[in-house]
């Protein structure tokens, strides 16, 4: 669960957020995951071996693991070393391997393989945290919910929405600043974002929408 709630926030605040969202959804009006899917466990499964990878790396992946084992039943019994064979381009190989594996084995044993629509029963299954569990909701099930990643975490800090490193406080930060209607569409906006203008490194700040209204001290006047 996140951190406690924050205090609410004021009228600039609120202000500069709505001035936020509101460029982003300009420039990103259909936002959504770039990962390849066609049900909610596939997604699920996509998204743990996204981690610390790209999603076009993952995107060649998948369509061989899901066509090995297309269901959580089949790849609850694979043989683990099969299945770090396949996929090994994603890196970590044997820790994803392994949760994918123990993830769909919950699936099986204790819903019957089907993907559970809820954070509480999603977070429950081996190696699925709260980010992970957020992007499935959101994407697979339209349900309100804030993925919190490295990108949302920049962003959040750099544009003056949170000020912390917590995931869990970002996501309390940025649920109390916009309505609930809107968190579904938070995360991957935010993630476009960071990839093409607001850089981890280099931030090409002389080419941003937001650059009168980001409070960030390190503005660069790079395009």
């Amino acid at each position: 669960m996140p951190t406690a709630p924050p205090r609410a926030p004021t009228a600039a605040e609120r202000d500069l957020a709505r001035a936020v969202l509101g460029h982003l959804k300009k420039r990103y009006p259909a936002a959504g995951t770039a990962l390849d899917y066609r049900d909610p466990w596939q997604l699920l499964v996509a998204t743990v071996l996204s981690a610390q990878t790209t999603d076009t790396n993952v995107n060649r992946v998948t369509p061989v693991l899901f066509s090995r084992w297309p269901s959580p039943n089949d790849l609850a019994e694979a043989d683990p070393e099969e299945v770090e064979a396949v996929v090994y381009s994603t890196g970590y190989y044997r820790q994803k391997a392994r949760s994918v594996i123990a993830l769909s084995g919950d699936l099986a044993e204790r819903f019957g393989g089907e993907v559970p629509p809820d954070l509480v029963s999603l977070t429950s299954l081996h190696g699925v945290g709260r980010k992970t569990a957020s992007v499935v909701l959101a994407e697979a099930f339209g349900r309100p919910a804030i993925a919190v990643d490295t990108h949302v975490g920049r962003l959040a800090r750099r544009l003056g929405l949170s000020a912390s490193e917590d995931p869990g406080r970002v996501e309390a930060d940025l649920r109390a600043l916009y309505p609930m209607k809107e968190w579904r569409g938070i995360s991957m906006r935010f993630i476009l974002f960071g990839r093409e203008v607001c850089a981890a490194r280099r931030p090409r700040c002389g080419a941003c929408p937001l650059f009168d209204r980001c409070p960030y001290p390190r503005k660069t006047t790079a395009q």
